[in-house]
Formats: C-alpha cells, structure tokens, sequence
C-alpha cells in the first residue's frame, strides 16, 4: 500500500489572515475499536510474553487517542473463541474505523470471522517495537516480541477468501517513527470523516440551474452511498427570518464582515463597483438570518438555487447568499450553490479532513505560463485563502438572476487537491480526484475566486484525462496532496474513485 500522509488540519493558527470572527463548528468524535491479536500458546510457554503483548498495545491507544478521537479497547484476541466472543461487541460498539494491533504471530482463525462480518474498515497495524534484533543476544523471546509482521500475508490472505478486500497495512516500528504516525493520523482522519457522512443532515433548496443536468441528484442514493440525510427546505424559511432581523445584529455583522473581508476599488471589471452600504447592508442582514436557518435546521450544510420573483425579497434574500455562505462555509458547514448536493458532499469531506474544501469550476486557461484559472463566482471556504478575502458589489451575476457582493480571493499557494463527485450511467456514484499546485500571480479582478492552477503534465494534458473520467463541472478544492486519502474514503464507501495522474 502507498503510504498516505495524514492531513494537516487548518486552523486559524495556520493562516495568519483568518479572522477570530469566525468560530469555527465543535470538532466531531469519531468512534475507533482496537483490539490486538497473539497466539494463546505462547503465555505459558513464555513467561511475562503476555504483558510484554499488553504494554505494546497499551502504547498503540495513546497514539491513536492522540487524534481527538474515542477509543474503544476491546483487549486481546488470541484463539478462535475469544474471536466469536468479540464479534457482537464490536457490531454493537458503532465504530467507524477498527484497528487490528498484530501484537506478535496470530493464527488467522482470530480474524477471520471478524473480516468476514464486519462492515466496517480494518486497518491491520504492525509496528514492531525494536527497530531491529540484537543478533549477538537474540531469542525466540525477543522475536516473538518483535513478530508484528509475521501474521500480515496470512490475515490479508485469508480476507480475500473472505470474499473481502484486503484490509489497509500500517508498517513500522512502535517507537520514533514518523511515518507510522503519520498513518495513524490519516486514519483517524478518514474515520472522522466517516463518522461525519453517516450522521450529516445536508440542506437543499430550490433546484439545480435548468440547463446543468449533470448536477442533479437522487437524495435517497445520496443516502445509500454516503448516508447523509438531505433535508428538504423552502426558501422562506430565510426570507421570514431575514425580514425580523434584529438591527443591532445586522450592524454586528456588518463589523464582522468588513473586519474579515477588505473592500479595494474596481479595477477592470465594469460590472464591478467598491462595495456599497446597501449591498453590505443585505449580506448582513443574510448572514444572520442565514445562520439562524442553519442553526434552527441543525444543518452541517446547505445546497440551493432559487430565482424568485423580480424584485421580491425572495429573489434579494436568495442571490445574496454568498457572503454569509462564505463565512459558515469557513465555519465548517459546506455551502454549495447551484443546488450541486454532490458537490456540497465533496466539500464536507474535505472540511472534516481539515483541508478546506472551496466551491470551484474551471475557468480561463493560461497558454502563454501553461496554467488554468480555478474558481467559482459563489460560496467559498475562506479558511484558505491567500491574504485577505475581497468584497465587491457587482451589478449582476453572470448568468444568474440578482446582483450584490461578491467575494473574491485566491486560494492559499502550493499543492492543492480537487475531488468532483459524479454519477455514471448506471446510476453509481464516482470520485474524480486530481492533485496540482496554486502557483503565484494575479487573478481577475471580478468578485469571484479564482486560483491559478498548474496541472502536470501540462494543462492540455491534464484537461483531457479530467474530462474522459466523467466529472461534474464543479468539485470541491482543498490545500494539500491528499488524493490518496480521499480514494481511501471512496474505496471505504464502495465508490469508483478515480486519481487523475
């Protein structure tokens, strides 16, 4: 298996220009069994072997408990009985991820029930506790205390007679190994993300743009693939609550805002102007009311598109989403206009990964410096931005109904990752993932993000393989080389999951 670095989580620490203003969701707990797995025959035959086992073990919990996690010990299984015995407990634990400690050689007959009934992932670890043996004063002892790896060909061979997929490898030493901690990390990330879909209550209003059929979803295989609950909403849940808006809360956020966002001249762009007081005055007044649904909802994100009628506060209230969807967005609850759900799913498991996870589409291509602009005109994770986020009112929105501010920002330079989640003709659900660089230079001055993208080989290229795999236009941008990872959680959720090399 590749190794898979573990995600670095991104904190307002980590980016100098994120404001305080934006209080970020309660982290989520994901729950994590562990049990370890030895050979009962050798307690007797080796003295103080057995505690020699439990020490080990006991060190693995508090790598894993080092990840915000909760952690489940479910002890040691060393024959068949004990292995059935485990079995109902960790059906009824409602784990998202179990690790396997390989303690020391472990008859398969410990594991082979368990990956035969168990639906959840298994990640078998073998982290030897000497990095190598003392030839001189070697023992059968010491290598049966060392013997974590020795079991692995014989669980993995016997989860494919299982008819299951070979459970992912962690290798390496107990002690002083980066790497290995690493793995560990990206595990108990995957497992939060996990955790998250299974439990999330995703928002829709309205329906995707007439004329995009590839945003359409089917709410109930949103539920069968990933198993989050899309909870159908109506457009004057906010427009009632942004009609009662208290005044002193807008003038709050009014503060809020133009402490977070700078608001510079127009440059080019002649549909764009420096923010005006009315315009700053409605995305107050929407962010709050907009807060207020989600919070009243309980929603972990949002999906919309609605018109409305010229002129009414429905279609006022409903275009000038973008500036509160910003800044929840950058809270933790994905927003995702153009009513792209999968999108919206996209972005969710980038923020529960700690990656960031911005609304985007391709834009422009460079031929002259072989880079593509990649953005989008409507909500975006803030968290990750380049310096300060702009504002600016625009007097329409291109293609869209409406006018308002607009945010606009670049995301934060170096490698980045971009997953789209599709559907094919059968009606599965497919992960597009790609990994690229945010590299340095202007942007176009027109209240909408855009990144300037360089894609190996080259952008011709890159483009063409994108493309052949069926993605959506939209996908969900994040900070970081994380393609692997994300396949990992496809793979998890038994999606197609595809990395454009």
């Amino acid at each position: 298996m590749d190794q898979i670095v573990a995600p670095a989580v991104v904190t307002p620490e980590a980016n100098a220009h994120v404001s305080p203003t934006i209080k970020k969701r309660s982290a989520t707990t994901p729950r994590i069994g562990v049990f370890g797995v030895g050979y009962a025959k050798y307690w007797e035959q080796f003295e103080g072997l057995y505690d020699q086992m439990m020490e080990k073990q006991a060190l693995f919990l508090e790598k894993v408990k080092k990840h915000q996690a909760e952690v489940i010990d479910f002890g040691m299984v060393d024959d068949v009985q004990r292995a059935y015995e485990l079995l109902p407990k960790l059906k009824g634990a409602d784990l998202d991820l179990i690790f396997c400690d390989m303690l020391t050689y472990a008859t398969s007959s410990t594991f082979g029930i368990i990956i035969k009934s168990i639906e959840v992932p298994i990640v078998l670890v073998a982290l030897q506790p000497d990095k190598a043996l003392d030839y001189s004063k070697a023992s059968t002892h010491q290598q049966l205390y060392n013997d974590d790896i020795c079991s692995l060909p014989e669980f993995t061979g016997v989860a494919v007679r299982m008819g299951k997929r070979v459970p992912d490898v962690i290798i390496g030493t107990l002690h002083d190994d980066a790497a290995a901690e690493e793995e560990i990390g990206k595990y108990c990330a995957i497992a939060r993300v996990l955790h998250d879909l299974k439990r999330a209550r995703i928002g829709h209003i309205g329906h995707p743009i007439e004329a995009m059929l590839d945003m359409h979803s089917d709410a109930t295989m949103l539920t069968a693939h990933f198993g989050v609950h899309i909870v159908q909403c109506e457009a004057h849940e906010i427009v009632k609550k942004y009609r009662h808006v208290a005044e002193h809360d807008v003038e709050a956020e009014k503060e809020r805002i133009l402490d977070f966002f700078d608001t510079p001249d127009p440059v080019s762009d002649p549909i764009s102007e420096k923010l005006r007081d009315a315009d700053l005055e409605v995305a107050a007044r929407v962010s709050v009311a907009l807060e207020e649904f989600v919070e009243d909802r309980k929603l972990d994100g949002l999906a919309y598109y609605y018109e409305g009628e010229d002129k009414s506060d429905t279609r006022l209230v409903m275009t000038n989403l973008i500036v509160g969807n910003s800044l929840l967005t950058g809270a933790g609850f994905p927003m995702c206009g153009e009513s792209d759900l999968k999108c919206c799913i996209a972005m969710l498991i980038m923020e529960r990964l700690g990656i960031g996870g911005s609304f985007a589409e391709f834009h422009p291509v460079d031929f002259k410096e072989n880079f593509i602009l990649v953005g989008h005109d409507g909500p975006h994770n803030i968290t990750i931005a380049q310096g300060k986020p702009v504002l600016r009112s625009l007097k329409k929105y291109h293609g869209k109904p409406g006018f308002g501010a607009g945010v606009e920002f670049k995301i934060k330079e170096g490698p980045i990752t971009m997953l789209s989640i599709t559907s094919t003709y059968e009606g599965r659900f497919k992960f597009v993932i790609a990994e690229g660089t945010s590299v340095e230079g202007p942007i176009p001055p027109t209240g909408n993000t855009n990144t300037r993208g360089y894609f190996k080989p080259d952008v011709r290229t890159f483009l063409r393989k994108w493309v052949k795999e069926g993605p959506t236009h939209h996908f969900a941008l994040g900070v970081g080389h994380h393609a692997e990872t994300i396949k990992k959680i496809g793979e998890y959720l038994n999606i197609e999951s595809v990395i454009v090399e």
